[in-house]
C-alpha cells in the first residue's frame, strides 16, 4: 500500500530556462531562471541543473543517514555534492551525474559502502537509475581534499 506523504508543486512561466519564472505553490522557492554563460547564456540566475543538483544532493544526505542508521554506523559529518552536466552532441541533450559524498566517523570502505547504499535508497536515485549515467565517489572527511 501506498501513502502520499508530500508533493511539491513549482510552476514555471515565460520563457523556461531562458529568462522564465520558476514558483513554489506556497511561495517559499521563487527563482529567475537563466542559460548558463557557459552555454552562451546570460547566466546571473539559477538553472535547472542547479535545482536538480540541489534536490538531489538534500535527498541523498538524508538516504545517506537513513542507511547508515540501518547498519548501526555512527557518522560524524556528511557532506554531499551534486554534479549534475547537461551534455550534448549537436541535435541531442542528455544529463550525466556525480555524487561526492564526504563522511566523517567511519572508514573508507564503509563510507563508499554506505554511499552505494543510499543511492538504492534516494528517490531521485531511483528516479533516474537507467535513464543517466552516475559516479559516487565517497571519501572519509580527514582524506577530503
Amino acid at each position: 500500500m501506498s501513502i502520499t506523504t508530500y508533493t511539491g508543486t513549482v510552476t514555471t512561466t515565460g520563457e523556461g530556462r531562458n529568462g522564465g519564472q520558476l514558483r513554489s505553490s506556497d511561495g517559499l522557492l521563487e527563482h529567475r531562471l537563466a542559460i548558463p554563460a557557459e552555454l552562451g547564456g546570460a547566466g546571473g540566475d539559477t538553472n535547472p541543473e542547479q535545482l536538480f543538483a540541489a534536490g538531489w544532493s538534500a535527498c541523498f544526505m538524508g538516504a545517506l543517514r537513513q542507511a547508515a542508521t540501518r547498519e548501526k554506523v555512527k557518522l560524524s559529518s556528511i557532506e554531499v555534492t551534486a554534479d549534475v552536466t547537461l551534455n550534448t552532441d549537436g541535435s541531442d541533450f542528455w544529463l550525466t551525474a556525480e555524487l561526492a559524498v564526504v563522511a566523517g566517523g567511519t572508514d573508507q570502505q564503509t563510507v563508499q559502502w554506505l554511499a552505494e547504499l543510499a543511492h538504492t535508497i534516494c528517490p531521485y536515485s531511483k528516479a533516474i537509475t537507467g535513464n543517466v549515467p552516475v559516479r559516487i565517489n565517497a571519501r572519509v572527511a580527514d582524506q577530503a581534499a
